[in-house]
């Protein structure tokens, strides 16, 4: 499933809404993106939504 390793964001279901207020189910996933990542032991794959990178909450691996 499309969540973030680190603020735990997830999928969210809303309905698309036509111009004549048909209203069918939709899903809306969070943008992330697989990123390698420096952690305390070591460095790691992990799945991370784009405002955390862009926020500065994980530090990038080389």
């Amino acid at each position: 499933m499309a969540s973030c390793d680190i603020c735990g964001k997830k999928k969210v279901i809303g309905n698309n809404v036509s111009h004549a207020n048909n209203k069918t189910r939709r899903i809306i996933k969070p943008n992330t993106q697989s990123v390698r990542v420096l952690t305390d032991s070591g460095v790691k794959r992990m799945n991370v939504c784009t405002r955390c990178i862009r926020s500065g909450f994980i530090t990038k691996a080389a």
